[in-house]
């Protein structure tokens, strides 16, 4: 395999490597059972959320201390109230192609799925002066190449590919 072919996998590694990281400090539901206790429910099942940002070449600061103020103040906030059991910011170690190119990258776990919808009605609690938030947010968007959420699902590696 050639370098610029192993590259493209380089962030894929990394994300993967991350969450690996992280699920082994979350205590997974099954083996927290004994055998007489019901199943956990799909609603208070661990959800995790990952979010990815490609930011534009020499703008990575601007965008993390916009991203820092207000997106990290909630996710704070919503673990204070046990919305998020846990979060954690990756950032690469090396470069890759233009194509695969990431900055950040913020693997959330929320209690359950309905636990990650509380980030609007917290950032209106938290941030009372709405115009400075939209502005600052959308300069932070100005500077966003690109961008997905991802809902993550752990998977039993020795099952049928289901939780």
């Amino acid at each position: 395999m050639n370098h610029q072919s192993s590259s493209r996998y380089h962030p894929l590694l990394l994300a993967a490597t991350g969450l690996i990281l992280l699920l082994a400090g979350i205590p997974h539901a099954r083996g927290q059972q004994t055998s007489a206790s019901p199943s956990v429910s799909v609603s208070n099942k661990p959800y995790l959320v990952e979010w990815v940002y490609k930011v534009k070449w020499g703008h990575a600061d601007e965008f993390w201390q916009i991203f820092k103020k207000y997106q990290i103040s909630v996710l704070n906030r919503e673990k204070e109230l046990g919305y998020v059991t846990s979060y954690t910011v990756y950032r690469p170690g090396l470069h890759t192609g233009e194509d695969t190119r990431w900055e950040y990258c913020i693997v959330i776990t929320y209690k359950n799925q309905a636990s990650s919808s509380h980030g609007a009605e917290i950032t209106k609690q938290l941030f009372p002066d709405q115009a400075a938030l939209k502005r600052e947010e959308n300069r932070r968007w100005e500077l966003t190449e690109a961008h997905y959420d991802l809902p993550i699902r752990v998977i039993n590696p020795n099952g049928d590919g289901d939780e």
